[in-house]
């Protein structure tokens, strides 16, 4: 092994300690097939399964009773997948990729980074 595979290693090892100790929200979001669908520790206010569309129609974003989601853009089908996990009115997101978002509930409206959805 070279050193620079050495550092790099340790460099990777150092970032999943980290995350892992972060605390439950970036715990247990490890990029890995074998981790859990969504967790819920409380169930939210208003039901979180269906699709979801921003104002202009361009943001679609369809929350699957399993805990995955699948988020189109545009023409752009899928465009990105992954898993959430509902904490009262709160969602935690989590990108197959390792992107991570919260959004909230209140009045019908779910918030995503900017975005607002509303039940179509």
């Amino acid at each position: 092994m070279t050193r620079t595979s050495q550092r790099f290693n340790t460099m990777v090892a150092a970032s999943v300690a980290s995350l892992m100790t972060a605390g439950p929200e970036l715990a247990f979001a490890q990029n890995t097939p074998a981790a859990p669908a969504a967790r819920s520790n409380t169930t939210a206010a208003e039901p979180v399964v269906g699709m979801w569309v921003t104002a202009n129609g361009f943001i679609r974003l369809e929350l699957l009773p399993d805990g995955r989601y699948d988020e189109a853009r545009g023409a752009r089908r899928s465009a990105y997948r992954g898993r959430y996990e509902v904490r009262g009115p709160r969602l935690h997101f989590i990108d197959d990729s390792g992107f991570t978002a919260t959004g909230v509930i209140t009045g019908g409206v779910l918030s995503v980074g900017g975005d607002d959805f509303r039940r179509e």
